[in-house]
Order: C-alpha cells, then sequence, then structure tokens
C-alpha cells in the first residue's frame, strides 16, 4: 500500500441496506443525511455486488473471505477457517465487535464473535431471547404506539415493550457503544479495528416518533413492521410464502422501512462525531456497507425470498475513508469477500485457509482500475448468480434442483423461528468423508435428493434462468434468455469460468447443466 500510514479501521456493517434508498447513490425517497455526510469524504463505489447470501452467511463473506455458499448454506465458521479477528489477535491488532445482531449469538453464528479482542452486544432485536416478560410499568408499553404482531409471537413482540424512548431501541443503543469505544480509546492502541455490526434497518421496522410518522403520517391503525416474505412471480409458492401486502399496506411497509433506515443514519451520525473528535480521519480506514438489499415490492418482492438475486437485493452499497486519498468515484466491479482481503491488506495479515478476495486498496489509492473481472452471488440450493461484462446472469437448475451436496464440518443452519415446526435436516448415513476443494481438509459431505428436506430457501419452486443487461437496463426488466441466445452462451462461459476458479463441487455443475 502507498500514502498515509494506515494504523486503525473502523467497518460499520448496516443489515438489509438498500443502495437505492441512500441519498449518496441518487435517493430521494428517505433522508440519509449521515451516510451521505460520510460519502463526500469517501470512495464510492458503484458496482459493490454482494457474493453469499442471507445475513450470517454474508458475515461469513466479510470476517472470513470465502465464498461458501457453492458448499454450504448459513453456518458457524468451520475449523479450518480462521476469521480476521483471529488474525488480527495473532498480528497484536486489537479488535472490538460492537452488534446488536441477534443472529451472531445463536446456532450458526455462535462463534463469530469469539476471537475478537472485546465484544459488546445490546440485547432486544429481532428473535433475541431477551426478556420473558412484558414491561408491566406505566411507562412500557403505553408509552410506545402500537403495531400489528408478526404472524406467530416473537420475542420482539415482548421486547419492544422495554424500549421506552428512542435511544432504549438497540440500533441507537449500538452505536452509542461505538462511539463510546472510540471515544474510551482514543490514543490507547496502536492499532485496532472496530467493527460495528447493526441490525438496522433490518425488519422489524419498529420505530417510535417522530420517526413512525415521518413518511405515512396519514396511515390509521397499528402500524405494520414485519414485512412478508413473498414472490409474486411465476415460480412464486413455497414453505415460506406469505401472501403479497394490498397497495396501501404496501405503502406502509415501505415507509416504515425508511423510517429505520433515517432513525439509524441519524444516530450513526454519533459515530462520525467521535471519529471527528478523534481525529481519525488521518491514520484510520473506515468502510460502510451491507449484507444485502431488501426487496419492497419490486420485482414483486417483498423481503427476501427465494428468487434469483436481482440487483435490488445484490447491487450494494461500499463507501470507504482513506487516509491521504480525496472523495470520488469507482466503478469496478467488487463483491462483498473483497472487504475481507482490504482489511488483511490493511493489516498485513495472511489467512491460511483459502479465499477469494481481493484487496480494494489499488482501487481506492487509484493504482488499478479493476480487481476482479467476475463476482458470483447466491444462496446454497438456490440460483448461482454470476455479474461481469455489464451482464447479471442468474443459472437455475436445469432440472430438478439435484445433485446438491452440503459439506461442512460444523453442521450448523439457519433457526427458522417463525416457523418452529420446521425441523432442520441432520447428516445421515449417506454422509462421506470428502475433501474440502481447493485443500486436503477433511470434510462431511452431506448428498440429498429429490424429496428431501432441504436447508432453507432451496426447497422451494425455481422460474427459469434470468440475464439482464445492467448497463443498458439497470432496473432489470427485460429478462434476455428467451431472445439473446448469444448473449446467454457468453453469460454461461463466464459462470462457469467463476466456478473453476473457485473450484465449486462438481455436483453444481451437474445441477445447473454446466457439465
Amino acid at each position: 500500500m502507498t500514502g498515509p500510514a494506515v494504523r486503525h479501521a473502523v467497518v460499520v456493517l448496516l443489515d438489509s441496506l438498500n443502495r437505492h434508498h441512500v441519498g449518496a447513490y441518487g435517493a430521494a425517497e428517505f433522508d440519509t443525511p449521515n451516510l451521505d455526510r460520510f460519502a463526500r469524504r469517501s470512495v464510492r463505489f458503484t458496482n459493490h455486488q454482494t457474493g453469499f447470501l442471507p445475513c450470517m452467511p454474508a458475515r461469513h463473506d466479510v470476517l472470513c473471505g470465502a465464498l461458501d455458499f457453492l458448499w454450504r448454506p448459513w453456518g458457524s465458521i468451520e475449523v479450518w477457517e480462521d476469521a480476521l479477528s483471529h488474525l488480527l489477535r495473532r498480528a497484536g491488532v486489537v479488535s472490538y465487535l460492537v452488534s446488536d445482531h441477534p443472529h451472531l449469538f445463536e446456532t450458526g453464528g455462535e462463534n463469530y464473535h469469539t476471537e475478537f479482542s472485546g465484544w459488546w452486544y445490546e440485547r432486544g432485536g429481532e428473535d433475541d431471547p431477551w426478556r420473558t416478560v412484558a414491561d408491566p410499568s406505566a411507562i412500557g408499553v403505553p408509552s410506545l404506539p402500537a403495531v400489528r404482531a408478526a404472524p406467530i409471537a416473537r420475542h420482539y413482540d415482548t421486547s419492544r415493550t422495554w424500549f421506552r424512548d428512542e435511544a432504549d431501541f438497540p440500533g441507537p443503543r449500538t452505536m452509542m457503544a461505538a462511539e463510546r469505544w472510540l471515544d474510551e480509546t482514543a490514543g490507547r492502541h496502536d492499532r485496532s479495528l472496530l467493527f460495528v455490526d447493526e441490525f438496522d434497518p433490518h425488519e422489524p421496522f419498529d420505530t417510535p416518533e417522530p420517526w413512525a410518522s415521518r413518511y405515512d403520517d396519514t396511515w390509521e391503525g397499528e402500524r405494520l413492521v414485519w414485512p412478508p416474505y413473498v414472490r409474486t412471480g411465476r415460480g412464486a409458492g413455497g414453505r415460506f410464502s406469505q401472501e403479497p401486502p394490498a397497495p396501501r399496506e404496501a405503502r406502509q411497509l415501505r415507509a416504515n422501512y425508511g423510517a429505520k433506515l433515517s432513525m439509524i443514519d441519524h444516530w450513526f451520525g454519533r459515530v462520525l462525531d467521535a471519529l471527528d473528535r478523534r481525529g481519525a480521519w488521518d491514520d484510520t480506514v473506515v468502510i460502510v456497507t451491507t449484507d444485502h438489499g431488501h426487496y419492497l415490492g419490486e420485482h414483486g418482492n417483498w423481503g427476501k425470498p427465494a428468487s434469483p438475486v436481482f440487483g435490488t437485493l445484490g447491487h450494494i452499497p461500499l463507501l470507504v475513508s482513506w487516509p491521504g486519498v480525496a472523495p470520488r468515484t469507482c466503478d469496478a466491479l467488487t463483491t462483498s469477500v473483497d472487504v475481507f482481503a482490504t482489511l488483511a491488506d490493511v493489516f498485513d495479515v495472511t489467512a491460511e485457509h483459502r479465499t477469494h478476495g481481493r484487496s480494494l486498496a489499488p482501487l481506492v489509492q487509484g493504482t488499478a482500475t479493476s480487481v476482479r473481472d467476475w463476482a458470483l452471488t447466491g444462496v446454497w440450493g438456490r440460483e448461482v448468480t454470476v455479474i461481469g461484462d455489464g451482464l447479471r446472469y442468474s443459472a437455475a437448475p436445469a432440472g430438478d434442483n439435484a445433485p446438491l451436496s452440503m459439506w461442512s464440518n460444523r453442521w450448523t443452519t439457519m433457526p427458522i423461528h417463525a416457523f418452529p415446526q420446521v425441523r432442520l435436516p441432520r447428516p445421515d448415513g449417506r454422509a462421506v468423508l470428502a475433501r474440502m476443494p481447493g485443500s486436503d481438509v477433511p470434510v462431511i459431505r452431506q448428498p440429498f435428493v429429490p424429496g428431501d428436506l432441504l436447508p432453507f430457501w432451496a426447497g422451494s419452486t425455481f422460474e427459469g434462468d434470468h440475464l439482464y443487461d445492467v448497463d443498458d437496463d439497470p432496473a432489470e426488466e427485460r429478462n434476455l434468455v428467451p431472445s439473446s441466445p448469444r448473449r446467454l452462451a457468453h453469460a454461461r462461459a463466464l459462470l462457469r469460468a467463476a466456478l473453476d476458479e473457485v473450484e465449486a463441487p462438481d455436483d453444481q455443475y451437474v445441477r445447473l447443466g454446466l457439465s
């Protein structure tokens, strides 16, 4: 790396942050003054893409640097992997996690926090099992406006009764904890990483006034804060589907997303203020990004349903402030594992396990115009999407969603709190001992066949391949698969080359019709 010495890094990872609702990316529907304030001192990446989805898998990209959605679904850090926090600890760099993200502290995410030098968890978000009874005091439940409960009882229905004002909500508390750590440690650590894993603006889209009415002040009745997870295309359906909202309900849900976005943006300003007070900009790399977006009716989708990864979900914001680098725009293709590679570059550490990222330092510092030709994104067992050459191509299974295997030595998959009757599959007698691609590490390989219960979204239906020219059709409205066989062939060749480079399992080639 060139330029001023970098001694510190701050990463702010917001959850479900829609790029097309951030003012710095040209949005005007909702207010994001502090994200925009940060963007004015940053390199603004315009072609940043998700990798492994959704929440915890995306954190695996950032903290482990490996694209493993071709091998396994949601899960914890594998025994052969060393998280970034472990590498920093070994190099004498202090790392600190501040988070209200409940998935970090449940099955499938339980070991992501353990190697940080320290961590701080703010309780009460989404399905965090924080409280077992509602606040019985007069200033508890009555002090907050009513919200429509989730389709089934959720932990949050109880937890929110203990939030007595705005500063009691988990998001504001998390940003205040990050601010406090920056103030308390100023000048105390020679090198450090602060990792702020903030769950907002993820659902529930619950905010107090004045945010609650900011974008929909004519709504009457209980506020809608739990968006449905629904897909209305011709592949709609599946075991987790709900009914789409009526138009007026859709407007309310969208407004409540915006309210939560604007509220957490407001509290993010406290972190920027602390960086200003600390005089940190001269020796600190600051990265602001997200794990993925969130559908609010685009492409007929709500939430994060089983669907091809359209740009609404997969084309995400990335803002990087770097000492000595003037703010500008970078149009190079980048993806989530590149954040890991960049932080490893900043602190001069190297992972022993196989990683797939490229450091963004040459792009930020202007010594390169590109670091990759393709980006892969997807959910295990769903479509596999490749982005490159101005195209976004999502390949669906050519027939049955098979063959399909899960490779893991830590058999954990996402807890489905909203569907407690769904029991996720366990390894069985069909499992064999194989080798993790790209290594000699022995790993359990569990095959699945049609009719098996599959983890999470993989069991839903498909609607065929999708191909978009994202330069001419950024909204991805014209699927080129039926009309452009030449471009489809090019996209499939690009996908195969990407799969070859990451040494994807052989069953993925067969499943996608690429063998």
